[in-house]
């Protein structure tokens, strides 16, 4: 159902079915959906093991479905009033969160049924869900059974109770739900051991909810010194990227670290960075460099390197 906040939002509110939805002009696109809470133990300086503790509330997929504003528009979407949608979920908590219009006007925004090739699965939102690239995965809406236009934010529980950022000061983030750019490397990562010294070859992955991904620099020093790594395949906008650069061992402790650098001169910070601007309460949105010791046992674990 989509429906707008007054009678006068929508000139003609309209209830699809899914046969309707999937005869719609669709597309197909990559993209990543993370957790806004992926990697945040690391707030308070809480050491997880390994990296699918740290940084694995993650994955990328290719969703296919309508973009969002064909929708809105086939409704008669007054545009000039217009400025926000409310998702609604049918699941039993009923999520509901507010999309700002300016990631809808892209035609990013897209109701999906389609998930690598094949029908939505129950688990990921069966028939529809909303895909918004770049943005935390709690918007991403799965059961979606309900868009409205509206005039302004509609705060939703989700929206002013969790999801929200702590400030110093007492002051916090509102509706902060883009996932700025970010790396790690999972080999090597913590919980792993490098047998002897020599080669390696060490990978990783970088993203952001900007767009592509321009570089990745890689440090084995604790950032002393930088190496530029090379991107494997094409880099596509919001969406995973691989990277790897040689490397080889001299079998004392190392300090083993990427850098993420994306489209729009966005450079992934360092904790202190982090720390000074947004304070150290908070569990969302942590893009902070991630640092793994190499001790001459070969023993990888993960460390914080202010």
């Amino acid at each position: 159902m989509v429906n707008g906040s007054d009678e006068k939002m929508l000139r003609k509110p309209m209830v699809f079915t899914l046969d309707e939805i999937m005869r719609l002009p669709s597309v197909s696109r990559f993209h990543f959906i993370e957790c806004g809470a992926n990697t945040g133990m690391e707030w308070g300086n809480v050491a997880v093991p390994t990296c699918q503790y740290s940084h694995g509330m993650i994955s990328c997929s290719e969703f296919t479905g309508v973009p969002l504003k064909i929708l809105l528009d086939l409704c008669g979407a007054d545009w000039k009033r217009g400025r926000f949608v409310l998702a609604e979920g049918a699941d039993g908590s009923s999520m509901t969160r507010t999309i700002p219009r300016s990631l809808i006007d892209s035609g990013e925004v897209l109701v999906a049924y389609g998930q690598n090739g094949e029908m939505l699965r129950p688990e990921n939102g069966y028939p529809l869900r909303l895909v918004v690239p770049g943005v935390q995965g709690v918007s991403w809406v799965k059961y979606l059974r309900r868009i409205e236009l509206g005039d302004q934010p509609y705060g939703a529980k989700d929206e002013v109770i969790h999801y929200i950022d702590l400030m110093p000061g007492g002051l916090h983030r509102q509706y902060s739900s883009l996932q700025e750019v970010k790396s790690v490397v999972t080999t090597p990562s913590g919980g792993q051991v490098l047998l002897d010294k020599g080669y390696y070859n060490v990978s990783g992955l970088a993203w952001s909810g900007r767009g592509k991904v321009k570089k990745v620099d890689v440090s084995v020093d604790g950032g002393r010194n930088w190496r530029q790594a090379r991107l494997e395949g094409m880099a596509m906008s919001k969406c995973l990227t691989r990277f790897n650069i040689d490397w080889t061992w001299d079998g004392k402790p190392a300090l083993v670290m990427s850098r993420a650098t994306d489209e729009t001169g966005h450079v992934q910070s360092n904790y202190s960075q982090l720390r000074a601007v947004r304070g150290s309460r908070s569990i969302y949105h942590n893009n902070a460099i991630q640092t793994w010791l190499v001790e001459e046992s070969g023993e990888v674990r993960n460390v914080q390197l202010a």
